[in-house]
């Protein structure tokens, strides 16, 4: 067996028993990337000079007692969203094509605090903007478990290379979903944390007020490991927020006895596929089994939640993306004649198709006789969505549905019609709206042989709710390996 079919946990233990050495798992991943990336294409940059070198420091302090984490000296993939120092980060896009940031996102700083090793910079849709994967300037990713199939989006290369075993773990950004449902279609675990408990210093911006970076793991376990690690206040972030405790872990207990887990009708209408139905429900089902108490009920307002945020994201991206002008860094057009040609110029050269659609829908939202109309419509239907979940979470601990409506779909497809692929995320959406912490694993796999993910969503600072549910369901399975992954496992 590779050391990259190891859960990240299992792999620092074997690193701290001196079973294995950082360097030996390091180059194991870069062994894989090697083999695998023609059929994947998950990375965008792949650093392995400083990997290696990085393996080396790793593995002295080790050696000296300095780092003794569960994480220390296990390979990650970072999402291109995130800056690192001396690195490549492009956020897929051709306007920043060139740009090597001088500083390093605090997320991926508390990485490297725990010992990670970075192996490079993973494939998105472009600035965060779809569903697929399949928006990105270096091409699309294929999803590992069937090449022709997306991997979902937008952190469907983070999601692609834990699926395909090229790295032990990898760190994504959640928007409107952008973790939990590619994680569902490449059948691995992703966990979207309560908005605040990770710090946004060093995240290039989509939408301010929704996103949130996560960890992309093989398992429960591994997801709450990382989180700890992740997880800190951060005064360089006006939203990050101090909390009590960072103790994940010790949700990590095979107990649902008494807990109340509510099954939303409004998940299980029209558009859901009858096979991740099934699943979902099969998989409620299990944790009845342990003694949780599974009921239905109503959450009402989840038709209006794909308008309020795609309302909210598009004017919060039109303002954020505002900044990529061909002046201070990245991509500048060749030819232009004066200052606002070459800020048009630019940014019309250096933008894709689906970024320049959400720039004009925020730009048009926000104009003036429109922001009435439609902003502030928005914002008003958010805040009705936290209130419908405040009523929800009075009376069930944990929310239980489905991480996205189908399985993956064909390349291809969901591209050619921009609706379809927004609607993908109705089951996700409504979380990043409230705030909340949701977590998205495999729950089985489809006539194709395709992954289903369950999704299951906390109140605030309640990640140990969804924890403790997800590790219980965990142990009625064991997880799959994808075809690309067995292909090469020894």
């Amino acid at each position: 067996m590779s050391l990259m079919s190891l859960t990240a946990v299992e792999l620092g233990k074997k690193i701290k028993a001196k079973e294995v050495s950082v360097e030996e798992a390091v180059q194991a991943a870069l062994d894989a990337i090697a083999e695998k990336e023609d059929k994947v294409n998950s990375f965008v940059t792949v650093d392995a000079e400083k990997a290696l070198e990085r393996a080396g420091q790793i593995q002295k302090d080790i050696d000296n007692g300095v780092l003794s984490g569960p994480l220390a000296g296990v390979p990650v993939a970072i999402k291109d969203n995130m800056c690192t120092k001396g690195m490549l980060t492009t956020c897929s896009s051709k306007i920043l094509g060139n740009f090597v940031p001088p500083y390093t996102a605090e997320a991926v700083r508390n990485l490297e605090k725990a010992g990670a090793v970075i192996l490079g910079k993973t494939n998105m849709d472009e600035f965060a903007m779809g569903s697929t994967t399949e928006t990105s300037f270096y091409g699309a990713t294929k999803n590992p478990w069937n090449p022709e199939h997306v991997p979902g989006g937008s952190s469907g290369g983070s999601c692609a290379a834990v699926a395909a075993e090229e790295c032990s773990y990898a760190l994504g950004s959640d928007t409107g979903g952008s973790i939990r449902q590619p994680s569902s279609f490449c059948g691995v675990t992703g966990l979207k944390p309560t908005y605040g408990t990770v710090s946004r210093y060093g995240l290039i911006a989509y939408g301010s007020s929704l996103d949130q970076i996560g960890p992309i793991a093989k398992d429960v376990t591994d997801c709450a490991v990382i989180l700890e690690a992740i997880a800190s206040h951060d005064k360089k972030d006006s939203t990050s927020i101090g909390r009590d405790s960072y103790d994940f872990t010790s949700a990590l207990t095979d107990d649902v006895a008494g807990m109340k887990i509510g099954i939303p009708r409004d998940y299980f209408g029209e558009g859901l596929g009858t096979e991740v139905r099934d699943a979902v429900l099969a998989a409620a089902g299990e944790l009845k089994k342990k003694g949780a108490i599974v009921e239905e009920f109503d959450l009402s307002l989840v038709e209006y939640a794909i308008p309020a945020y795609y309302v909210i994201a598009c004017a919060e991206a039109s303002s954020n993306l505002a900044r990529f002008d061909g002046v201070k860094y990245g991509y500048r057009t060749e030819e232009f004649e004066g200052l606002h040609h070459m800020y048009k110029k630019t940014r019309s050269e250096g933008f894709g198709t689906e970024v320049k659609r959400r720039i004009m829908l925020g730009s048009f939202v926000l104009s003036s006789g429109y922001y009435d109309a439609y902003y502030l419509k928005a914002l008003r239907t958010k805040a009705l969505i936290k209130q419908a979940f405040d009523r929800a979470f009075e009376k069930y601990d944990v929310i239980l549905g489905p991480a996205a409506p189908t399985t993956a779909p064909r390349l291809g497809d969901s591209l050619s019609d921009p609706i379809k692929m927004y609607l993908g995320d109705i089951y996700t959406i409504s979380v990043n709206l409230a705030g909340l912490p949701g977590i998205s694993l495999p729950c089985g796999t489809d006539a194709k042989g395709l992954p289903i993910g369950l999704q299951l969503i906390g109140d605030c600072f309640e990640e140990k709710k969804i924890l403790r549910a997800a590790y219980a369901f965990e142990q009625t399975r064991e997880y799959a390996h994808s075809p690309l992954a067995a292909d090469v496992m020894l």
